[in-house]
């Protein structure tokens, strides 16, 4: 199994290594590839990143046998969520650590529906990434791809996180003190290696 690590905004590939990710699967001796991605953006909507990394990465992986997932902390697990949105089909899994899922005014409008059922995204822009992940999510299926969704109590994208959650059996989330910061993240990772590989 491999995984493809998309980073937050202002964070890089070399940022994972440092706060500990792969010395965690060694310390686990997990059966686990962990791949660390630079996103090139000029912009949240660039989708140039979406194609590079399918091109890149995904689709050789794919082609040598490889099971893929994605996993993706802030900015990167919306664009984790957006590849899954794009290329159905072409990933087994996604980890998504605190994930970026979009604007105030997106997740204000969601939480006045009185379910995610019930919410009509509405005519999709091209370039609306925010609404196309959460068409998304209202369409996923329960046997589709696994998802495993951590993040902080105190993180400051905790309501648009407990609406994804919410979509989710409880297994596929882990909730635990902390901010949008790398010590909760790291933690969160520990925990899903400890819930997937022990």
């Amino acid at each position: 199994m491999r995984m493809l690590w998309l980073p937050g905004a202002y964070h890089a590939a070399q940022d994972f290594l440092t706060a500990g990710f792969a010395a965690a699967v060694r310390a686990r001796q997990a059966a686990l590839d962990l791949v660390f991605i630079d996103l090139e953006l000029t912009h949240v909507g660039d989708r140039s990143a979406l194609r590079q990394l399918r091109t890149d990465s995904v689709l050789p992986a794919r082609a040598a046998g490889v099971s893929i997932w994605l996993g993706g902390i802030s900015v990167g697990g919306m664009f984790a969520l957006d590849y899954a949105a794009s290329y159905p089909g072409e990933i087994d899994g996604l980890c998504l650590l605190a994930p970026y899922l979009g604007n105030r005014i997106l997740i204000t409008e969601l939480s006045h529906a009185p379910e995610l059922a019930a919410w009509q995204p509405g005519e999709l822009a091209q370039f609306d990434e925010e609404r196309r992940i959460w068409q998304y999510i209202k369409n996923r299926r329960a046997d589709s791809l696994s998802l495993y969704l951590g993040f902080g109590r105190d993180d400051r994208f905790a309501a648009a996180h407990a609406l994804l959650a919410a979509t989710l059996p409880a297994d596929s989330i882990d909730v635990i003190p902390g901010g949008h910061e790398w010590s909760t993240w790291v933690r969160l990772w520990e925990n899903f290696l400890d819930s997937r590989f022990a």
